[in-house]
């Protein structure tokens, strides 16, 4: 089983990076979030030329944020630094978009999209829309060898609705899912694989990473510890936010976590109401998304809450727990390294290590 890590992206994410490669982690995932980090494409440039095995992708890029010649040429130039090791991770947004005040994009413009992207790295003319007209591009020198369109750049979609998973299936893709618990993770990988069968796909095909944050606890540390709530509490806090996106801004719930019968979104909920502006509370609402808990936020912000959101358990629990994972089909599991707490790579480095034998 690969193991990777996540980073919500900050300029000099490179020096993490580094020490995964030096851990054996086999993948490194760049938040492309524009208004929580910085920008993905130069951290995973330096990331590139300050390593030489670990693979580097967008985890995950969203379409709507950037035209398509410009990722096809940011691509293409990673690719030229770290041939062969750059992987194209896209959805259809939820923090890039939620940050702003939008929900999802739609599927079927994702797609499109991808086939641009593509079809541009094959150095093809491609249709391409902006600004209401349409009009055919492509790389007009690639003859001077500026960036790498030789190499193959991996595609992987993150898919948590059928629609979704089809795509993944249709183009076969990696696919990527945020899990927050074993039984939740198998359904959703079992829904994956049943998607990739009706494509005609082998099983043995398909790629499937598991994203999670969380918190390798010591022995009778609670999983509300100082260090718990800094490592694995930004994930849980994404359950309030996305409560508070469905009775605020009218936006659609997600798919793969519940926003509703919980105490600590209704009183999560009421705090949020009163957040300013009045007109824009998605702001204070995705302030810290995945990164840390807000003052705000840290009452609602449970043990049970953490426990019921993300891996934070014992060591032994926790590769328990990661074997299912890998039994029910996953091939990667990706953990979540927060700001200031990179010190815990080394927690997830001893269990990455159980399963290289």
């Amino acid at each position: 089983m690969d193991f990777g890590i996540a980073i919500p992206t900050a300029a000099d994410s490179w020096k993490l990076t580094l020490r995964a490669e030096e851990l054996g982690f086999t993948h490194a995932w760049f938040y492309d979030t524009q208004m929580l980090n910085a920008d993905c494409f130069v951290a995973m440039g330096a990331a590139a030329a300050n390593t030489r095995r670990i693979r580097l992708g967008t985890g995950v890029l969203v379409p709507s944020n950037r035209i398509a010649p410009v990722t096809a040429g940011a691509l293409a130039s990673l690719n030229k630094l770290a041939p062969g090791r750059i992987d194209f991770g896209v959805g259809t947004g939820f923090t890039a978009r939620r940050a702003m005040g939008f929900g999802a994009m739609k599927i079927k413009a994702m797609e499109t999209y991808i086939a641009q992207v593509y079809g541009l790295l094959r150095r093809e003319t491609v249709d391409f829309e902006m600004e209401g007209q349409r009009r055919k591009i492509r790389f007009l020198n690639p003859e001077l060898e500026l960036f790498n369109t030789t190499d193959p750049i991996a595609l992987h979609l993150s898919a948590f609705g059928p629609r979704t998973r089809a795509l993944t299936a249709k183009l076969a893709a990696g696919w990527i899912d945020f899990v927050s618990t074993v039984d939740a993770g198998v359904r959703e990988v079992e829904a994956m694989r049943t998607a990739w069968r009706e494509a005609g796909r082998a099983l043995s095909d398909l790629q499937a990473t598991a994203f999670a944050l969380g918190c390798v606890l010591q022995d009778g540390e609670p999983a509300d510890s100082p260090r718990a709530m800094a490592q694995a509490g930004p994930r849980a806090a994404v359950m309030l936010h996305r409560a508070a996106d469905e009775a605020l801004s009218g936006l659609a719930p997600g798919l793969t976590m519940p926003t509703k019968g919980r105490a600590e979104l209704d009183g999560y909920v009421a705090v949020a109401r009163d957040f300013e502006p009045k007109d824009a509370p998605y702001l204070m609402n995705h302030r810290g998304h995945l990164m840390f808990v807000k003052p705000e936020e840290r009452p609602f912000v449970t043990a049970d809450l953490i426990r019921a959101t993300s891996f934070t358990a014992s060591e032994a629990e926790i590769k328990q727990r990661i074997d299912a994972l890998r039994t029910a089909g996953y091939s990667q599991f990706t953990i979540q390294i927060v700001p200031g707490q990179e010190h815990a790579i080394a927690d997830w480095a001893r269990i990455r290590q159980a399963f290289a034998r």
